[in-house]
């Protein structure tokens, strides 16, 4: 993902659905990410939509600066408006050629235009695989949304100095499983993993 750009556009409202999905009483309920719940997911899933939407505008600052871990995600009240905007300003940010060139900055980290981008992608096919799991809702990502984020975790998961996979150790999979399983395990969760049942 150094010479491509991609419209975020499609996998943005996929986002934009499973989010108008979530029902008050799943807000609690776990996720396949450990210690993290629905409200959580939201919460990282809206702040770094704000964050790369500000990374790929070159408008660093505070929301560009802060370490994904800095403090637990979560959700305001009025979350719900609030996505549906934040996505739209996400994606039309990532429509601009100048997003990819050049060198912008995301959870306190310096990095190419053109890796930030595949982080951000990255980060909305899985944690909408995430948040599609823990609320029983089907999930379809953008097929080119989804090989992107798919080359990004094996190129991770490649890279020796990582020691594995990007997000925690790699679930293997079966060779033909889709792509999309091919993805979540390398991504170190399990792509069997539903809601109620211990998560990866």
């Amino acid at each position: 993902m150094t010479d491509t750009t991609l419209d975020l556009g499609p996998q943005t409202r996929v986002i934009a659905r499973l989010v108008e999905g979530v029902r008050e009483e799943q807000l609690t309920a776990p996720t396949p990410c450990p210690d993290c719940a629905v409200h959580n997911m939201l919460g990282h899933l809206l702040g770094l939509s704000v964050a790369f939407r500000d990374a790929a505008r070159k408008d660093l600052g505070a929301t560009t600066d802060t370490a994904p871990d800095a403090a637990a995600p979560d959700i305001g009240p009025d979350w719900r408006a609030e996505f549906p905007k934040v996505l739209d300003e996400l994606a039309d940010a990532w429509r601009a050629p100048e997003a990819w060139t050049g060198m912008t900055r995301a959870g306190g980290v310096d990095l190419p235009g053109a890796v930030a981008g595949a982080v951000v992608v990255d980060e909305l096919v899985i944690h909408g695989w995430d948040l599609a799991r823990a609320t029983g809702q089907p999930y379809d990502p953008d097929p080119p949304a989804l090989q992107v984020s798919h080359d990004f975790l094996l190129a991770a998961a490649n890279d020796p100095s990582r020691g594995g996979g990007i997000f925690g150790p790699v679930v293997p999979v079966p060779a033909d499983a889709p792509l999309l399983d091919h993805a979540v395990g390398l991504s170190g969760r399990d792509p069997g993993w539903r809601t109620g049942a211990q998560g990866a």
